[in-house]
């Protein structure tokens, strides 16, 4: 085992490499980050607030740590130090206006982080325009993915109420993250179960070829039908030539998000089967195409270790589905349900090794794909047991782009921490999409969720033709 400092070094994981591999080939390594503030209506102990960051520092392994870079492996390692002792900065917002102090959390957003023996995020306790107060976090993707920022964020809130409130119970302990890196290396050693779930995905690619559906329709695929000459391409360019992105945000109100969520909980689906049949439904619409592929994120969080161990552990697959318009909503709900729970059980392979191997059968012609859109449902959220309990104290989340993409356009839908409505937050090239097509995206997307979920039993090509 490799050391450094003193202190146990092990390779990246296959997640932490997925990251490594797009930034590679951006203009600039703050693609990596990844930056998210939360703030409360409350007036906090600034002293015990930064008590309760260290606090979450000490309890959370993989917020503490370190890159360094093997020259003759030409492999980076990662290892934990004991403590995190830098300054936590404190940042008054008041006399600007909202828009100012966004500004400001964007642009640190936007700073690479030192690779080599040094912090992997930063936390700034801030003070917003309208009086919340609470704490900006940026952090390498590397180490954090939205499930574990949201792990440290509710942390440092319980461990702060714990210490300042009556009655607040201590929150129980974090899980070692090291520990499931060592189980992710040992498992990409040449496992059985990686043997098994490689047989498995490379049965999946063969069956057949998918094919490209744009969100303005087949208009994509069929320039790039003509651009190579090939009637029959199936590819098409799944983003821009510029890596410059935004992030659009659209709100889906609480007493809607409710109805939703009541429907998901009556039929014992998730909310992820329901907003994959509503996006596929309307690529099945607007190309006149039943085969519709996306890509889609797995957590990797089924068991309670993995929850609480922080770190990023998202691998994304390709997930294709071939429902016809004679089946009704709710069969293809259950179609996609059951899929998905097919896939689970093979989520720890390589998602590289995945599309590397579907290249190499397929042959697209380069820099083109089959997925138009990715996917990422969060249902952790603030709002959980421990928080519940401080009455009708009013939170806000806010994420914030680092300014680049690698490819067209990644949803990621999260709940709300003030309301728990739901966000579309959708992070796109600008090159590649519009605010205006986006939102148009996500109404139609709406809509047919809303039209489904009321009418389950409904064809879906009546469906298609109601919305």
């Amino acid at each position: 085992m490799k050391t450094r400092k003193g202190f146990k070094a092990y390779p990246l994981t296959v997640a932490q490499k997925f990251h490594e591999y797009y930034a590679n080939v951006s203009p600039g390594k703050e693609i990596l980050n990844v930056g998210t503030s939360l703030t409360i209506e409350f007036e906090l102990d600034l002293d015990e607030l930064r008590k309760a960051v260290y606090k979450a520092y000490e309890r959370c392994e993989s917020m503490r740590a370190r890159l360094v870079y093997d020259k003759k492996e030409k492999e980076w390692y990662q290892y934990i130090v004991e403590k995190e002792e830098r300054e936590i900065e404190y940042v008054d917002f008041t006399g600007k206006t909202m828009d100012e102090a966004e500004a400001v959390m964007t642009e640190w957003t936007r700073i690479p982080f030192d690779e080599e023996d040094a912090p992997m995020n930063r936390v700034v306790i801030i003070k917003t325009p309208d009086g919340f107060e609470g704490m900006f976090i940026a952090g390498d993707h590397r180490f954090l993915d939205a499930q574990s920022l949201i792990g440290f964020m509710k942390d440092v809130i319980e461990l702060y109420c714990s210490a300042n409130f009556e009655g607040i119970p201590y929150p129980s302990d974090m899980c070692s993250y090291t520990e499931q890196v060592e189980k992710d290396l040992a498992y990409e050693a040449g496992s059985k179960a990686q043997a098994r779930d490689r047989e498995y995905f490379r049965k999946l690619i063969e069956e057949s070829e998918p094919i490209y559906n744009g969100i303005e329709g087949p208009g994509k695929l069929e320039e790039a039908r003509n651009l190579t000459g090939n009637p029959n391409l199936r590819a098409a360019s799944t983003g821009s030539d510029s890596f410059a992105a935004a992030i659009d945000i659209f709100h889906l109100e609480e007493e809607p998000t409710r109805r939703l969520m009541d429907f998901c909980n009556q039929q014992h689906i998730s909310l992820q089967c329901l907003l994959i049949m509503g996006i596929r439904t309307y690529l099945q619409k607007i190309n006149q195409c039943d085969d519709v592929s996306m890509q889609v994120a797995y957590a990797r969080r089924a068991t309670l270790k993995e929850k609480k161990s922080g770190g990023t552990r998202i691998h994304c697959f390709p997930f294709r589905t071939i429902i016809p318009e004679d089946k009704t909503f709710l069969d293809g709900i259950f179609e996609i349900r059951d899929k998905q729970n097919a896939v689970f059980r093979y989520v720890n392979y390589n998602p590289a090794e995945y599309l590397n191997y579907r290249n190499q059968f397929y042959h697209p012609p380069r820099g083109m794909g089959y997925e138009t859109v990715s996917l990422t449902y969060q249902p952790a959220t603030l709002r959980e047991k421990g928080l519940t309990d401080l009455g009708g104290i009013r939170y806000k989340t806010k994420r914030y782009c680092n300014g680049y993409y690698s490819d067209g356009l990644y949803l990621t839908v999260m709940h709300r921490a003030e309301d728990n409505g739901l966000d579309f937050s959708f992070e796109h090239q600008v090159k590649a999409y519009s605010r205006e097509q986006l939102e148009y995206f996500y109404y139609y997307i709406c809509k047919i969720m809303f039209k489904g979920t009321e009418t389950p039993n409904l064809k879906i090509g009546d469906i298609m033709k109601l919305v």
